[in-house]
């Protein structure tokens, strides 16, 4: 009897642990509509992101505006998920002395992602939602000279 429980209670454990693993990869999965080349065209400038796979447990994306023949703005971007947290950590060559600020997923649904980080200044929240297969909305919001501000930008896919 004893022999059969002990069994039991490990194909127990083993069933368990095979489906967090199979259930921990499940928030970056959500985000697959991200994957590919989006743009975002103004009259202040091209704002271009690009994100891929790195493995079933990372994106890695960059974004860059640019106005006329200037880079104004570049950043890299990893998007992970260890265990069952997804993080979004940007590094900007130039500011937080060149280290990544990480943002943490707080809100995650089949066509929005929310991460924030209430201790950085600007920005402190990060949106992402898909609004088609082939556009999205990227919303960023914080404090800026001691105000609240916030920023949208209307991408489309080009790949």
């Amino acid at each position: 009897m004893f022999q059969k429980t002990t069994l039991a209670l490990l194909l127990l454990a083993f069933v368990s642990c095979k489906n967090s693993d199979a259930n921990e990869k499940e928030k970056i999965k959500a985000a697959n509509w991200l994957l590919g080349n989006w743009e975002s065209k103004s009259v202040e400038g091209n704002l271009t992101e690009t994100w891929e796979k790195v493995n079933d447990s990372t994106f890695q994306g960059q974004s860059y505006f640019i106005k006329e023949k200037d880079t104004l703005h570049f950043e890299s971007i990893t998007l992970q998920q260890k265990g069952d947290k997804l993080t979004y950590s940007a590094t900007v060559k130039g500011q937080n002395n060149d280290k990544a600020v990480t943002f943490k997923l707080t809100t995650g649904t089949e066509k929005q992602m929310v991460f924030e980080n209430p201790k950085h200044d600007y920005p402190k929240k990060i949106i992402y939602t898909q609004i088609t297969k082939d556009s999205l909305v990227a919303n960023i919001s914080g404090i800026q000279q001691g105000k609240p501000s916030s920023e949208q930008f209307s991408m489309k896919k080009i790949k």
